[in-house]
């Protein structure tokens, strides 16, 4: 290095500049680039780079707090620092080195020398932000015109420059993007944050009108505390500026050409929410603290059912906007657990873009915003946010950018972040995601409305998500029953003398001369009228409404619809599903395989389970009804069954055939290898539209344990809790095929025992005609529930699990399959088994089964709702039987038996004994060896079928 112009600290740093230079020309600034365009040699000749720019033999910028103290590095005393024409850029480049490093340095760290924590701690700040770091000082750069770094800065001098930059990135707001991969969104957020084109000075009424949305926030939690003291509300206090922050976004959303904000939420400040953003009337949240029924029209209540909790309810509303036209806002419900509503608020908004089933309709990423607030504990800690993070930019989930609004308490219930998390910002997952971040203080309101506007802006250009970290306190413990100080004592005593948002800006304003304190007043006084007038409405209702009751009968499957498809209409389907460009190469083998579903076709051809599925799905589609399909390798399927996506060999383009039948959209996607996130957002997707059919498809049934809370708490209670009716449908593989305890069971005793209320139905279909017509019952029935499937692993391909063509053309989906080949000697039948799923074939092939002339089989294809009529009807058509069977291949403890047991003893005349035979009870589903399995499943067989003692 030449030692004159450069020590080993600018060296290192100019290094590393063109290093960056090297990979990406615009990710340096344009008088470097000038310099490093001459090339590596001329550049190493003028003493800036060693002879091999790229080698691995980089000097370290510095890191210790040493180097900080070490003298300024100068040029002469006698030279001016000025470029001129004699003595050339290179004599101020080792000023300009310090220079931008110290400008990297703010865009770097300069949030953490920001003022965030409205409860006072001082920011932790950082070595590089003091320009004694990189050897300058403030006098030093006052001598170099800041254009030979940006021209767009012209002839200020650099340190007029930086006061700016520590303005813009040290104040109130602090910004964290640097870690983007992507050099065109830095350099544009570069330009947004030190231009301060977003910290828009609000005029004077706008002041005024933020004073009185304060007031009103405020004003409701304070009434609320007052009215209903030890009632839980969780309160927004010390993040109240959430609230014009949602006003901001969504007038942010209209300008862009939004027309909807879907928000989810957890529960601080849910209420707060309802009603000043969706629009829910004072007297609707009010009832809700009086014990008095709400009226349900906005507010997610069902009409029938259990209800929820008031800080748990949704809604959807109007937004007036301030220049006229209004933008609808919803409000998603959700439960308890914190974050898994995000998914599903994902896909609300991606089914809502789309605004119809139109194939041809492209989505509108504009036009619905999802607006996601999140805790901070819950959103450093959660792994849903991260997976919910991870579908930003996939191509079967992406909305186009999701606005998330960390409400950060700055403590969890009780526990401390340095306990909650290994990171320094809850927020830090973000990062990971290449996702930026922008930290603000709750207690500044128009730092916050800046923050917003960027983050609205930054969606409306780049189409991607953004995270704003509303750095706030809770006034309260986690729930107003509790006592914080118990666990945060020194916090709390903070707490207890800080002044609220609403005083800090009413009091500015009086500073300003905006307005007095008799004006400040009379508009907290009016808010406060306003609640008490309201309460007194509620208090002098009658409770005339009766408390809502679900359906409780359970054989409540559905009106009857048509699901056969007109056998010449099936052939013609069944062509134009294996249709393919002219020219597309599919894989041999594959080919064989698709081919044999078209040669010779007809009414007495055979069916395998994936060609039914295929014709369900095509029948739909020419009805217009639109299909979602998505799951871990379901485009092909796990078992290479379904290849509803074909792929050119040579090419590697993509050929989808059941796109091209009908008007209405089909979808199908390989999904991310995550079963919570994916499911959330699939129910989301259905809820938010009710778009036709949106199926999602396990790898294996039992991975579906991992989205347990999205099936508890949305897909199985949605709609007795929040009158949210969804058509979902699982399709989970399961049976016991010897592959050991991972990868046999779908947890049928799990749904079971989550039936109620004619909530679900849940199915295990034993042939493909089946499954044709219970798809099509499924998506043509007015009646929406949430459809579980069994769906088959070997039986996929099992010789005796096929159906003929002839068999969709006509008939239904049977929840009760009989015995053909007993119908003949009903008589002499003293043995009936019932078992449901892939064990029928277990018992239909055993080779003494023909032998066995005195048992009949029946099949339970649907056990909820439980078919008890169709049960009945099979019992009394054997009018010598003896005793019933029920038969599974689960243990006793899982599978059907608890649930089926006492249902079916209901509808057996007492004097038929019965009895089960099944795996004894079992911690684990299946065996781990192939020869138990095979030895268990052989006595399950011939114990049924009375070929061996009990």
């Amino acid at each position: 290095m030449n030692d004159s112009l450069f020590d080993q600290q600018n060296a290192g740093y100019v290094q590393l500049l063109y290093e960056a230079y090297s990979r990406n020309p615009e990710s340096v600034p344009e008088t470097w680039r000038r310099i490093f365009s001459q090339g590596p040699a001329a550049a190493a000749e003028a003493g800036l780079l060693s002879p091999d720019p790229l080698s691995d033999e980089v000097p370290p910028l510095p890191t210790g707090a040493a180097q900080a103290d070490s003298p300024p590095v100068k040029t002469t005393e006698t030279e001016p620092l000025r470029p001129s024409a004699s003595d050339g850029i290179e004599k101020m480049l080792p000023v300009v080195a310090r220079a931008a490093g110290l400008i990297q340095a703010f865009r770097d760290h300069g949030h953490q020398l920001a003022r965030l924590d409205p409860l006072g701690s001082e920011p932790p700040g950082h070595p590089q932000l003091d320009p004694a770091f990189f050897g300058t000082t403030m006098e030093e750069l006052e001598e170099i015109p800041a254009s030979v770094i940006d021209p767009r800065w012209r002839d200020e001098p650099l340190a007029q420059v930086l006061k700016r930059l520590e303005s813009a990135y040290c104040s109130s707001i602090g910004y964290q993007f640097e870690h983007l991969e992507d050099p065109e969104r830095v350099r544009w957020l570069w330009e947004q944050v030190e231009t301060e084109v977003h910290t828009q000075p609000l005029d004077a009424e706008q002041k005024k009108g933020l004073l009185t949305r304060l007031s009103e926030v405020e004003g409701l939690e304070h009434f609320l505390h007052r009215a209903y003291l030890g009632q839980k509300r969780f309160s927004l206090e010390g993040n109240d500026m959430m609230v014009p922050m949602l006003d901001q976004a969504t007038e942010e959303a209209a300008r862009y050409g939004g027309r909807e904000v879907v928000i989810g939420m957890a529960h601080r400040g849910r209420l707060n929410v309802l009603a000043h953003l969706v629009g829910i009337g004072y007297e609707e949240i009010l009832k809700g603290f009086e014990g008095k029924p709400v009226s349900g029209t906005a507010l997610s209540v069902p009409k029938q059912g259990t209800g929820d909790v008031k800080y748990h309810h949704g809604a959807e509303g109007t937004f007036s906007l301030p220049a006229g036209g209004q933008v609808n806002v919803c409000l998603a419900p959700n439960p308890s657990h914190l974050e898994f509503v995000n998914p599903v608020v994902e896909g609300m908004a991606r089914a809502r873009q789309f605004g119809g089933p139109e194939k041809e309709r492209p989505q509108a990423v504009a036009s619905v915003i999802p607006v996601l607030i999140h805790g901070d504990a819950a959103f450093a800690a959660e792994g849903i946010v991260a997976e919910t993070l991870n579908l930003a930019r996939l191509r079967g989930y992406t909305t186009g950018g999701t606005l998330h609004i960390i409400a950060n308490n700055q403590v969890g219930f009780t526990t401390e972040p340095v306990e909650s998390r290994s990171t320094r910002y809850s927020s830090d997952v973000a990062k990971g995601y290449d996702i930026p971040i922008i930290h603000v203080n709750a207690d500044d309101p128009e730092a916050c409305l800046a923050a917003t506007r960027l983050a609205m802006a930054f969606r409306a250009k780049f189409h991607d998500d953004i995270v704003i970290d509303l750095i706030g306190y809770r006034r309260h413990g986690h729930n107003e029953g509790d006592e914080p100080a118990y666990t945060q004592p020194q916090q709390y005593q903070t707490i207890g003398g800080h002044p609220t948002v609403r005083s800090i800006w009413a009091d500015r304003l009086k500073d300003q001369g905006v307005l007095t304190e008799a004006e400040a007043d009379s508009i907290r006084e009016e808010v406060a009228a306003n609640l008490r007038e309201a309460q007194d409405r509620v208090r002098a209702e009658e409770n005339s409404q009766e408390p809502p009751v679900l359906n409780t009968e359970e054989e409540s499957a559905g009106t009857p619809v048509q699901t056969w498809v007109l056998l010449d209409d099936l052939l013609r389907l069944n062509e134009a599903s294996l249709a393919r460009p002219e020219g597309f190469r599919t894989h041999p083998k594959l080919d064989r395989q698709l081919k044999r579903r078209l040669e010779g076709f007809g009414g007495a051809s055979l069916l395998e389970w994936a060609h039914a599925e295929t014709l369900a799905f095509a029948s739909l589609l020419e009805d217009g009804v639109p299909i979602r399909l998505s799951g871990q390798d379901s485009e092909r399927g796990t078992f290479s069954q379904r290849h509803l996506v074909l792929h050119d060999i040579e090419e590697g383009t993509e050929h989808v055939a059941l796109s091209r039948i009908g008007t209405a959209r089909f979808e199908v996607y390989n999904s991310p290898l995550t079963e919570t996130a994916v499911l959330g957002f699939e129910y989301g997707y259905d809820v938010g539209a009710d778009p036709g059919l949106v199926l999602w498809e396990a790898q294996f049934g039992d991975f579906v344990n991992v989205a347990q809370v999205i099936i508890d708490q949305f897909i199985a209670s949605g709609r007795a809790k929040w009158g949210q009716d969804t058509r979902l449908t699982l399709l989970l593989p399961h049976g016991h095929e010897g592959q050991g305890p991972e990868h046999t069971s779908a947890r049928l005793e799990r749904f079971l025992q989550l039936a109620a209320e004619d909530n679900l139905r849940v199915a295990y279909a034993t042939t493909p005609a089946q499954y044709f017509h219970l798809l099509r019952r499924q998506a043509l029935s007015p009646q929406a529930r949430p459809l579980i499937v069994m769906t088959p692993k070997s039986l996929l391909r099992h010789p005796k699990a096929t159906s003929m063509m002839v068999e969709l053309a006509e008939g239904e989906f049977y929840p009760i399959l009989g015995d053909p080949a007993a119908d003949a000697r009903y008589t002499e039948i003293t043995r009936l088994v019932l078992c449901t799923g892939k064990v029928y074939y277990d018992l239909e092939i055993h080779p003494e089964r023909q032998e066995q002339t005195h048992v009949a089989v029946g099949r339970v294809e649907e056990l909820y709702p439980f078919p008890a009529g169709a049960l009945e009807a099979l019992v009394g058509s054997f009018p010598n039987l003896k005793e019933i069977v029920w038969v599974q291949e689960e243990p006793m403890n899982q599978g059907a038996l608890s649930y089926i047991g006492p249902r079916l003893r209901a509808v057996v005349p007492r004097k038929i004994p019965m009895r089960h035979v099944a795996r004894p009870d079992r911690a684990s589903p299946a065996e781990g060896k192939n020869q138990d399995h095979v030895d268990e499943q052989r006595r399950i067989v011939e114990e049924a079928l009375g070929l061996s003692k009990a």
